[in-house]
């Protein structure tokens, strides 16, 4: 399991009961401070979360047990979700990654290795019951969204045809949105929103805490509420306790919130305010990958299926001087569903990576808004005109001429 999805829970003040069957990795999660109560008890886990919802407070509540069984627990029992997802890792769901819902985990690790055709076989069994139990939620109330691991990929793939848009296969998508379609696409990376990163080389609490406030002092949390989200955010990561080893941070910013945070970043340490600086990104951003069911599921022109995004990016990183830069297969959906770039940039606080910072921020997020406009979301293209405005005279984003629905359709016919 992975640790986030409880802890924004409990930021969000939200109550989570999340499923696992692999009892080691709760209770990481547990000591790490990213769930706040365990249990393999479907009753005691449902107590605790009614409880919390009576009292207005949030909690993420790890059930050590199968998915399965906690959906079936909530239906019987006629409990309303309000929010629903899943993030098994259906990439490989016949390598392990999806156990099902008749065995064990240690079931499953022994049948993995001795008898791998049957477990393919309850494996594909134990997804489509799983859907079939999403439905049912779903008909009662409870929004569902594909948190972009290939999960209605791998529902389809084991023979479930109306999962589909068209009734037939992927190519159009899946009946239930991905996060991407719904919220992250139309909300952050079409305004160039996304990931954002830096790792203090040094190791030092202070160095961290120094790189928070200056984050928090180049964000305006007045010019759209992404901003203010995103000022909160920073403000209380370490109240929130969001640091496990490394001084590393991860703050949502579009294309002129990292530029003038990195140069900032620089300027302290040429000040010697603080060590050297780390910058990266997730791959999961704006426009540094290209995976038709996440991260470009929103654009809806047909170019989902290409990876021309990621490669330009990787390359146009390089060009520009970033210090590490990488461009891999997988990322999360699975080897052939995705291509990712992602880049290093290590501030040393000279006048040479302000020059780099300069030129490479803004084209390491401006080509995905840059695509997310041409495919014509309204967002993305009111980014791409306002940056247009911005950098008269040295950058320059083509903006779609957008037709007429009634007198395409009237040529159409004609």
């Amino acid at each position: 399991m992975s640790g986030a999805q409880g802890k924004a829970a409990e930021i969000a003040g939200a109550v989570s009961l999340i499923a696992e069957v692999d009892a080691s990795r709760i209770n990481t999660r547990h000591q790490q401070g990213w769930v706040s109560k365990q249990t393999d008890s479907l009753e005691q886990a449902y107590t605790w979360a009614k409880e919390k919802l009576a009292a207005k407070e949030g909690c993420a509540i790890a059930y050590n047990g199968n998915i399965i069984e906690l959906l079936e627990y909530l239906i019987k029992n006629e409990i309303h979700v309000d929010l629903l997802s899943d993030q098994t890792s259906c990439h490989v769901p016949y390598d392990g990654g999806y156990c099902p819902h008749t065995l064990s985990f240690e079931q499953r690790t022994e049948m993995l290795k001795n008898d791998p055709a049957r477990f393919c076989k309850l494996v594909d069994e134990s997804l489509r019951h799983h859907y079939s139990l999403i439905c049912k939620l779903h008909d009662r109330g409870a929004y569902f969204f594909d948190y972009g691991n290939s999960f209605l990929k791998a529902v389809n793939d084991a023979g479930v045809k109306e999962v589909c848009k068209n009734g037939e296969d992927a190519v159009d998508g899946f009946v239930f949105p991905s996060y991407v379609e719904d919220i992250l696409g139309p909300q952050l990376f079409d305004y160039g929103y996304g990931p954002f990163r830096w790792c203090c080389l040094s190791g030092k609490q202070e160095d961290l805490d120094a790189t928070d406030k200056a984050a928090m002092e180049c964000i305006d949390p007045d010019r759209r509420y992404q901003d203010r989200d995103n000022y909160v955010w920073v403000r209380d990561a370490k109240k929130n306790k969001m640091v496990v080893g490394t001084k590393c941070r991860i703050l949502y910013q579009d294309a002129e919130g990292r530029t003038k945070i990195a140069l900032k970043f620089n300027e302290m340490v040429r000040k010697g305010e603080i060590g050297p600086v780390m910058l990266g990104r997730d791959h999961h951003d704006t426009g540094g990958t290209d995976s038709p069911f996440r991260e470009t599921s929103n654009i809806k022109d047909g170019s989902n299926i290409t990876a021309d995004m990621a490669t330009q990016c990787f390359a146009g990183n390089c060009a520009r001087g970033m210090s590490l830069v990488a461009l891999h297969n997988g990322g999360g959906v699975g080897i052939g569903k995705s291509i990712n770039g992602g880049f290093g940039m290590v501030l040393d606080g000279s006048e040479r990576v302000d020059t780099i910072l300069n030129m490479s921020m803004p084209w390491d997020v401006m080509g995905g808004v840059a695509r997310r406009a041409w495919a014509t979301n309204e967002h993305a293209i009111e980014t791409a005109q306002l940056y247009n405005q911005n950098n008269a005279g040295t950058d320059h984003i083509t903006i779609p001429a957008v037709a007429d629905d009634a007198i395409a359709r009237a040529a159409v016919a004609e």
